[in-house]
């Protein structure tokens, strides 16, 4: 049962994401009504996601191991950090063009270096084909906007600052759901 769900979890997460890039007019016409129905799909696949992931059993090729512990907890800091610049727009964001789904790659290559078995293989996997997928619709049908106006220092740092508290909660909900994010 858990293959079923992290599959279906994942079939919907790229679903809800990708339907705004397959099909602009009608998700256009679905107007706010659609914001929610995504988020709405976007949450149960989350759901998904994790019951699947929990329940998942499979081949293991290779276990935890502190170098790969360090090289995930170093790229998911970077994840974290490119999802706080694109908020508040900091220097970075002139240079990549998506710092969100770039994000979302360097969790996933995170996850897949330190984790060896293949429930990872699919989840991670899954999400990076899915964030590399939204790039290229994203980059096909939009042009590059102008880069943003040089952020203040102030967000610099707030970014930065934000990034700690936020992977630090991250660090907890992982020890809370049983997947130490250390050691």
């Amino acid at each position: 049962m858990g293959w079923v769900l992290l599959v279906a979890g994942l079939v919907l997460w790229t679903g809800a994401h990708l339907f705004k890039r397959v099909a602009p007019e009608a998700r256009a016409g679905m107007g706010d009504r659609g914001k929610l129905l995504v988020a709405v799909l976007v949450l149960a696949s989350v759901a998904l996601m994790y019951f699947g992931y929990r329940d998942a059993y499979g081949p293991v090729w290779w276990g935890r191991h502190p170098a790969t512990v360090g090289i995930n907890n170093l790229f998911n800091l970077l994840a974290v950090y490119l999802f706080a610049a694109s908020g508040m727009k900091t220097r970075i964001t002139a240079y990549i063009r998506h710092p969100q789904l770039t994000a979302v790659k360097t969790w996933a290559i995170g996850h897949l270096i330190v984790n060896g078995d293949l429930a990872s293989f699919v989840l991670f996997g899954g999400l990076l084909a899915w964030a590399v997928a939204e790039v290229v619709l994203i980059n096909r049908q939009t042009a590059r906007p102008a880069p943003p106006a040089p952020a203040s220092m102030g967000k610099e740092i707030g970014a930065v600052v934000g990034t700690l508290v936020v992977y630090g909660l991250i660090a907890w909900v992982h020890y809370w759901f049983g997947y130490p994010a250390f050691g």
